[in-house]
């Protein structure tokens, strides 16, 4: 049983929940031809906003602001770019509490936890990609042309770009796309998931006030039809969507009519190699409680556990006993580490797979796997131990507080069994042994491979991130991540 203060909710989401809409063109839209959404306390369970839905009518309003913008923030001059980027990123610290509270209530995400990095990482990336507004150089190739011309390159922006935001980090999702398509200069519209508008609105607020013109951030929240409506409108340039396999096949068929340029970052079945070698004082706490963290719904944690024999059992019994100890409960009590999932859909199936996976035989139970009474959407955090590596529990992404342990005899078996699923967004290696990881790094099958990490190593602004396979393509983060939203145009000019 989870006992939630429904009270202290429902009173922290009068004050603390951004007034709910759209934002297009810089003015605020109440109603929309889509709808509106009951936003529920995940939790409560219990309504707490109700949403106003974009339709087509209103995305094709934002993407006309948004090209409107364009001609003025497109043409700005640089400098004067990274000036109202670097004061926005300033005013996000100033708010990064704000940011904080919205958390437990848009999606239940721990106050005490990934809560508190959130507005910090949302600062840091926008203050990174502030940086590189005025140093976007081309070029030049004269020496390199057999006709005496001189040939030189200008990146330019796209044009205005559709952002559409997953549910689960809003707010790290913002900070990784919209940054740096407004660095590169273009403008945005961006589709927030209908259970998570708050932080969008708040960090589109900010963005207002600190002088970005009106129009060059649009938010329109919808459903499917919205996200239609906005990959296959003519006036968007190119689509970056964070969410899963399936709906990015659906986007990509759409954007292929007109053949929009795209980018993909998907889920994640992330392997954790675990060699002998390791203090386990220090690295089993880890990778138990990173595994859980935000409730499990992470598209790169470490879910999948791969253990070296020799230290194996002894693993499980330390794993199990630590996750057993993290508290499960209410979002707002700083204790607690495991909160609830975003939505009874969800609830209901993590435990369906958590449920199938114990009539099917697909592990040994080791911990967990009971169902939670409580109104809100709890699932018990569970550990299976000698999992199937062709199990479902071991190839599909659960998105719920399930961690997976396999052992492994050898650093090929390791590998194998690492490489054995159609993602590849990230890997873990946990060895003190330099000569195994530089030989383990190039034969992973990941976009991002992390040796001996610390907490919460997957959003340093400075790194591409993105993945393989069916993790999708594309990279967020680093220079790489700026050159998504350009492009370059090749430029020769002869002699009179």
């Amino acid at each position: 049983m989870v006992t939630v203060d429904v009270k202290l909710h429902q009173d922290r989401a009068e004050r603390d929940l951004p007034r709910p809409r759209l934002v297009i063109g810089g003015k605020d839209v109440t109603d929309g031809s889509g709808g509106a959404y009951e936003h529920r306390n995940p939790a409560t369970g219990l309504v707490q906003a109700y949403v106003p839905l974009a339709g087509a009518a209103e995305v094709d309003r934002a993407v006309a602001a948004a090209r409107g913008a364009f001609e003025v923030w497109g043409r700005m001059r640089p400098a004067e770019r990274r000036r109202l980027l670097t004061r926005f990123a300033g005013l996000i610290r100033d708010h990064i509490e704000d940011f904080a509270a919205i958390c437990p209530l848009e999606n239940g995400v721990c106050i005490g936890g990934w809560a508190s990095s959130v507005g910090p990482h949302v600062a840091e990336w926008t203050e990174y990609y502030a940086g590189w507004a005025d140093k976007i150089e081309g070029m030049v190739g004269a020496a390199y042309s057999p006709h005496e011309n001189v040939e030189y390159t200008i990146a330019e922006p796209y044009g205005v770009i559709g952002h559409i935001i997953t549910w689960n980090s809003p707010a790290l999702s913002l900070a990784m796309k919209v940054p740096p398509s407004l660095a590169a200069g273009n403008t945005v519209v961006i589709k927030p998931a209908e259970s998570t508008p708050f932080t969008a609105l708040l960090f589109v607020d900010l963005a207002h006030e600190a002088g970005i013109p009106e129009g060059v951030i649009n938010v329109v929240t919808g459903l499917g039809d919205a996200g239609e409506a906005l990959v296959s409108h003519p006036g968007i340039d190119k689509i970056s969507f964070t969410g899963g396999p399936a709906t990015a096949r659906r986007i990509m068929a759409t954007a292929a009519r007109s053949l929009k340029p795209v980018l993909f970052e998907l889920g994640g079945k992330s392997a954790n190699l675990l060699f002998a070698d390791t203090d386990l004082d220090a690295v089993v706490p880890y990778c138990a409680a990173f595994a859980m963290s935000n409730t499990g719904q992470g598209c790169a944690l470490p879910t999948r556990l791969l253990v070296e024999r020799p230290i194996y059992e002894e693993v499980v019994q330390r794993v199990a006993g630590i996750v057993a100890q993290l508290p499960v409960g209410d979002p707002l009590d700083p204790t607690t580490y495991i909160g609830p999932l975003i939505n009874a859909t969800a609830r209901d199936r993590v435990q369906n797979m958590i449920d199938k996976a114990l009539s099917g035989g697909a592990g040994r139970l080791v911990h967990g796997g009971e169902r939670i009474d409580s109104e809100g959407y709890f699932v018990t955090p569970t550990v299976f131990a000698d999992v199937d590596n062709r199990s479902d529990l071991a190839q599909q992404e659960v998105f719920g507080p399930v961690l997976a342990i396999t052992p492994f005899g050898t650093e090929d078996e390791a590998v194998a069994l690492a490489n054995d699923t159609e993602y590849g967004l990230s890997a873990y290696i946990q060895s003190r042994d330099i000569g195994r990881v530089n030989r383990l790094v190039p034969r992973l099958k990941a976009g991002t491979v992390y040796v001996n990490p610390g907490p919460n190593p997957i959003t340093s602004p400075t790194t591409p991130f993105g993945g393989v396979g069916i993790s999708g393509f594309g990279r967020e983060g680093g220079r790489a991540g700026l050159d998504e939203f350009i492009h370059v145009k090749g430029v020769g000019v002869g002699r009179v």
